[in-house]
């Protein structure tokens, strides 16, 4: 049961617009420390929100990103919520490790989104390959977000509360219609249990692994695979790259440019560019030395 404490918390982050996401990891995060003291969270010092943290990084082993979610949500609580002026806890910096995404072939691509016979289950993974969607944010999409007009799709509060538009696709909009058909979804296109609420994203998860098993596909990770096809695939058409990053919801730069180590038809031609540069270069050159040397024997 939540305490008073707890409820005026959970208020406060109401208040905030912190999202819905965050706001249940945070009450987790006070939950957890008050069930481990077993005290009220106003009376706890640092050193014993120190311990806390230290348990869940050492007897629980959880990952960093995981321990930092609890890191802020008792940051929050504590330093926000509460106005305690000295917060002297922390978790251990992130430790330096960059992964390269494991990207499906366009066949691949192809198979595992024919793999499913369930209409609603292969229009949702094509809306998340062909648009390049975040699985929270497929979830989230409501039938007016698509714009068949002008052939977009409409991301509302995404990633860092930001509003973008990405693209829709023909063959996209065309199994979009089918399934509007067949199914006619209500308030959220794509729906859960009932059409009063959305799908959860481990059910869009679930239907993405079934189908990677269907299509006896072994690689890659979860549903967000996908969308990292979806850029690598683009940027193999050619499509600049400025442009993915618009629709894929970028801040910076920095993360679209991981796709051009991964797509091999990009690299080669920009190897092709800087072959004929070079060439170029040492001919220019070739005709600066001629030219001096004739100089020197008239």
């Amino acid at each position: 049961m939540k305490s008073q404490h707890q409820f005026s918390f959970a208020n406060y982050l109401q208040v905030q617009r912190v999202s819905p996401k965050n706001s249940e990891a945070y009450l987790r995060a006070v939950a957890g420390l008050s069930a481990f003291h077993n005290q009220r969270l106003a009376e706890l010092n640092n050193d014993q929100i120190q311990d806390y943290l230290l348990y869940v990084i050492q007897e629980k082993q959880l990952s960093w990103s995981s321990c930092n979610v609890l890191f802020c949500g008792l940051k929050k609580y504590y330093h926000e919520f509460l106005g305690r002026k000295k917060c002297e806890f922390s978790i251990p910096p992130r430790p330096r490790s960059k992964k390269i995404p494991m990207l499906l072939s366009k066949e691949e691509t192809s198979n595992l989104l024919q793999a499913p016979a369930n209409l609603k289950h292969r229009a949702l993974l094509a809306t998340v390959y062909s648009s390049g969607l975040r699985v929270s944010e497929v979830v989230s999409l409501k039938p007016w977000h698509i714009e068949s007009d002008r052939m977009m799709i409409r991301v509302e509060q995404g990633k860092g509360r930001k509003d973008r538009y990405t693209i829709l696709s023909k063959n996209c909009l065309e199994l979009l219609r089918d399934y509007w058909r067949a199914c006619n979804p209500g308030e959220w296109l794509f729906f859960g249990r009932d059409k009063s609420r959305p799908m959860s994203i481990g059910t869009a998860q679930r239907i993405y692994y079934q189908a990677k098993a269907k299509a006896q596909i072994t690689k890659g990770r979860g549903i967000h695979t996908l969308r990292h096809c979806f850029a690598s695939h683009l940027l193999d058409a050619g499509t600049e790259i400025y442009i993915i990053k618009r629709w894929m919801g970028h801040t910076s730069m920095k993360t679209t440019w991981k796709y051009i180590h991964l797509s091999p038809d990009y690299l080669s031609k920009m190897k092709a560019l800087l072959t004929c540069f070079i060439q170029e270069v040492k001919h220019e050159a070739k005709i600066r030395i001629c030219g001096c040397f004739s100089q020197v024997w008239r």
